[in-house]
Order: C-alpha cells, then sequence, then structure tokens
C-alpha cells in the first residue's frame, strides 16, 4: 500500500481549497484536480492522524457510482487521467486518489435525501414529527424506513461548522424554484437508484447527501463525491432488523467505530470537548477504520 496521505502538496499547480477530506486545485480556468487525501473528520474536527488508503477507496467508490449513474444526469468528470496534469514528483501523491473535474459554479444547498430515519433527521422527527418540513407518519422508530425517500436540503457551512437543514421553501428563496425542483426531483432518483442496487449487494443506503453545480451552459450536473461511506450512511442489511428492534442504528460502513470511541476519549483526564485538537487515535482504532471502508467497497464492487 502507498504511504498515507494526511495533506498533499503540489508545486505544479495552485492550492484552491482544503476541504474536510478533499484539497482542490486549479488546472488552467476551467478544470479542478480533486486530491482525496486519507484525513478523517468527526463532529466536524479533523483528526491528526490519517486513515491508510481511505482517499483511493472513497475515489474508487465515487468513480463507481459516477459511472452506474451517468445516464440520470451529467456529472463533473472530465474523462482525463489527473496524472496528466502534475509534476513527475507529485505523481505518488495523486495516483488512485484523484479526479480531473469541470470547474462548475456550485448550488449553495446539499440535496440530502432520507430512505431511513436516523441522525438529525430521527432528533427532528421527535420533536415535531416532521424533517425539514416534510410531514411523516406518526409512530415511526429510529431507524425505520420511510414509506418514500424524502427530499430535505441543508444550507453548506464552512470547515468546521455545522451544515443547517433547511425546508425545501427555504431551498427556493436561494435558488429559484426551477433549479431547486430539478435538483430535489434527480436528488430522489439518483437515491432510489443507488439504493436499489445497494441492497443486492447487502447494503442499506439509509441517506445520502449529493452537490450539484452549472456548466458554463447552465446545465445541472453532479459534482464533488457521490455516494461513498462519507457522505451516506451504509448499513449492512444483515444487522438492520434486530438493530431496528432494538431502536437503534445498525452499525455503519463508515467512521460510526471511531465516533463511538471519541464519545469516551480523554484529554488531559477529561472527557473530550469535540473542538480541536482531536484526542491521538489507537492504532486499532486506525485500523478497524480502515477496515470498515474496505468492506463497504468489497460489498459494492461484489468482492
Amino acid at each position: 500500500m502507498t504511504a498515507a496521505l494526511h495533506n498533499s502538496s503540489l508545486h505544479s499547480l495552485p492550492l484552491l481549497a482544503r476541504g474536510k477530506v478533499r484539497d482542490n486545485y486549479a488546472v488552467g480556468e476551467d478544470r479542478i484536480l480533486m486530491v482525496a487525501t486519507d484525513r478523517l473528520s468527526a463532529f466536524d474536527v479533523i483528526m491528526g492522524e490519517p486513515i491508510p488508503g481511505k482517499g483511493a477507496l472513497l475515489t474508487r467508490v465515487a468513480l463507481f457510482w459516477f459511472a452506474r449513474l451517468g445516464h440520470l444526469v451529467p456529472n463533473h468528470l472530465t474523462g482525463e487521467d489527473p496524472l496528466s496534469v502534475v509534476a513527475a514528483d507529485e505523481v505518488a501523491q495523486v495516483r488512485d486518489r484523484s479526479m480531473l473535474v469541470k470547474r462548475l459554479k456550485p448550488l449553495p444547498v446539499e440535496a440530502v435525501v432520507r430512505g431511513y430515519l436516523a441522525g438529525s433527521g430521527w432528533k427532528e422527527y421527535q420533536e415535531s414529527q416532521s424533517v425539514c418540513g416534510v410531514a411523516l407518519p406518526a409512530g415511526l422508530t429510529n431507524a425505520a424506513r420511510l414509506p418514500a425517500p424524502i427530499f430535505t436540503p441543508a444550507t453548506k457551512a464552512d470547515v468546521g461548522d455545522h451544515d443547517e437543514n433547511i425546508a425545501f421553501e427555504r431551498m427556493v428563496e436561494i435558488i429559484g424554484l426551477d433549479l431547486a425542483t430539478r435538483v430535489r426531483d434527480v436528488s430522489i432518483q439518483l437515491y432510489q437508484t443507488a439504493a436499489d442496487f445497494a441492497l443486492t449487494r447487502g447494503i442499506i443506503i439509509a441517506d445520502t447527501k449529493f452537490e450539484f453545480g452549472l456548466d458554463e451552459h447552465g446545465t445541472l450536473t453532479l459534482m464533488d463525491e457521490v455516494l461513498t461511506p462519507d457522505s451516506s450512511r451504509y448499513w449492512p442489511v444483515e444487522q438492520y432488523d434486530a438493530a431496528l428492534a432494538a431502536g437503534a442504528n445498525p452499525p455503519s460502513f463508515d467512521k460510526q467505530y471511531l465516533r463511538d470511541w471519541l464519545e469516551t476519549a480523554q484529554v488531559d483526564g477529561r472527557p473530550w470537548d469535540k473542538t480541536a485538537p482531536a484526542p491521538a487515535l489507537p492504532d486499532e482504532v486506525i485500523a478497524y477504520t480502515t477496515a470498515k471502508y474496505q468492506e463497504a467497497l468489497d460489498r459494492l464492487m461484489g468482492g
């Protein structure tokens, strides 16, 4: 396995931004090199230790879904080799973990689709029997499957801040009715298509978030990552019924193990307060987290 990459440092391209996971570099005026590092964030704090191989795994999962869903909506992939735009001494940082994509005008709203009640959706449902203004039937429990997938948009937050759930009406105010309606409809279609396929591989996709942008012609385009364990809740189907009966979420194929460990972690003899810096991760937490990402990929690819 190649060395873990916590931060990329390319001298041949200008850095546009470092996100929680990806480092984005400008390639001319019209393209971006997205490098998926091995960084891991939890509770909106980036961990000090990388998860070896995570960036390459996320990239493979995203490319898998872009290929499977390309008939539903255009995406930002250029089809060009990311290695073709970096210097020879930078290839090792970029190989297998990068996408060379079109530069788009990003929409300032995240498209979240939920097929199951979990996380902030479950919390909101308990208070109002609705999620983001979408009324739901009474009597649902944590991890319950919804009668049909629902669209629950969110505003994008800066690194370190929390995204904020909003009602569809607020999304209309931000980007207009036509665009909001198209984003909602295609997002539900993308989710349903992916969730149906994932079930055949023993994975429940409980919810996910998509990001969209507009190209130079104003065409709605799927961008960023898509349907990875970082942007989606992946549950093993064989553990779903028992978890539902217990009113709990099934164990996720992502960083749930890490989150659970962080809830009990101590810094200077006190529970960690979920602000940077994060506690140092033990080797076994890193290894287990890596294994969960790998298992998600293996199931998806039929491995």
